[in-house]
């Protein structure tokens, strides 16, 4: 029976390419030269082509749904319905080694370097660390997944930053006392199903920066309200039922409803939209993206600030590579930094250890 069953998963494949006409994959195993990087690559597109796997795998990733409340793929079920993302528990829960990279060192050279060279330039620098979801929100994960609620490692960096003379902003203890003071049915600052915060949340960081701009370091003055706010509820499901790729499992969650609003001109009703002029430019990953790029449109956190700030912006926005990429797309656009007096620079707490290409020195360009 065994055999039987190791057998019948490459003669199931095979008849399943004659019966479309397709080449047996199988040949390609002879048409590589044999070295360990051919043999990876031709196991991986097994496992990612084959049709028996892409029949069972689905019912059988369903079955330890319904049986374990088990998700696929890097997505945890938490309490109360909410899904969390795995690499960012990963990052809260496990220890980093010694010898892993990036150290805290080369994060804060990356960041007093970038800073530096903007300071050369007249420009300003703010940082803001959007949380990770479970920072937030331990009590919604299950028992015994994690024992804090922010990572040492972050509060060593923030601490780290400051002493380093950065500016930065504390969504840490913002969202934390914001839950600590919110009335009955105040809404939650982040979403059950999504990675990302929510309406509520986007606004209050984007009020907080705004307050510390036109404020406390007068970097920016805010000017008379130009834009006005337009209720644009939304009915969706979130990024981490998108990531299971198991329709079966995600037709049992029922879509998140937001109250989003968008940003309009006041007089012209047309919706919000960046100015290359403007003396802010803001920087960042998917956290600038939601709402904004996404569904409603106009919706996220760099149209909350302008409707705050009462003045248009710049933004740059890499999804997921607001640790290096988004300094390096930068630095080959030096015109982004043009009439610029003030950079925020927005990147999610995991990416302090899973940031995409690390946290690399990015020299950029002086303008003309």
């Amino acid at each position: 029976a065994f055999v039987s069953l190791l057998l019948a998963v490459p003669v199931t494949q095979l008849a399943m390419e004659l019966a479309h006409g397709d080449r047996p994959q199988c040949l390609d195993l002879f048409s590589r030269m044999p070295s360990q990087s051919n043999r990876m690559a031709f196991a991986s597109d097994l496992r990612g082509q084959c049709g028996p796997a892409k029949i069972i795998r689905p019912w059988t990733q369903w079955l330890r749904f319904v049986t374990l409340a088990e998700t696929p793929g890097k997505t945890l079920m938490g309490r109360d319905g909410w899904l969390f993302y795995q690499p960012s528990l990963q990052y809260l829960v496990e220890t980093q080694s010694a010898s892993e990279h990036p150290t805290q060192d080369e994060i804060l050279l990356a960041v007093t370097d970038f800073r530096d060279q903007l300071q050369a330039q007249g420009i300003h620098l703010l940082v803001m660390i959007a949380p990770n979801k479970a920072s937030i929100y331990p009590d919604k994960l299950n028992p015994g997944t994690m024992t804090g609620s922010i990572n040492p490692r972050t509060l060593d960096l923030m601490a780290r930053l400051q002493q380093a003379d950065i500016e930065l902003v504390d969504l840490f203890s913002i969202f934390q006392e914001a839950r600590r003071t919110a009335t009955s049915g105040a809404g939650d600052y982040y979403l059950a199903q999504d990675s990302h915060w929510s309406p509520a949340g986007m606004d209050l960081a984007a009020r907080t920066v705004a307050d510390r701009l036109g404020g406390i370091l007068g970097w920016v003055k805010k000017q008379d309200p130009t834009y006005k706010l337009k209720p644009t509820p939304v009915t969706r499901h979130g990024d981490i039922i998108a990531m299971m790729q198991v329709p079966q499992i995600q037709r049992s969650f029922e879509p998140e409803s937001l109250a989003c609003t968008q940003i309009a001109e006041a007089d012209t009703q047309a919706l919000y939209h960046d100015d290359p002029n403007s003396p802010v430019l803001v920087m960042g990953d998917s956290f600038l993206r939601i709402y904004s790029r996404d569904e409603p449109g106009s919706a996220g956190f760099v149209e909350h600030l302008a409707y705050h700030m009462g003045r248009p912006l710049t933004s740059l926005v890499n999804d997921g590579g607001a640790s290096t990429l988004v300094r390096q797309q930068l630095a080959s656009r030096p015109q982004w930094l043009a009439y610029k007096t003030v950079v925020i620079w927005e990147f999610v707490e995991r990416d302090i250890r899973f940031g995409t290409e690390g946290w690399q020195v990015v020299p950029l360009p002086k303008l003309n």
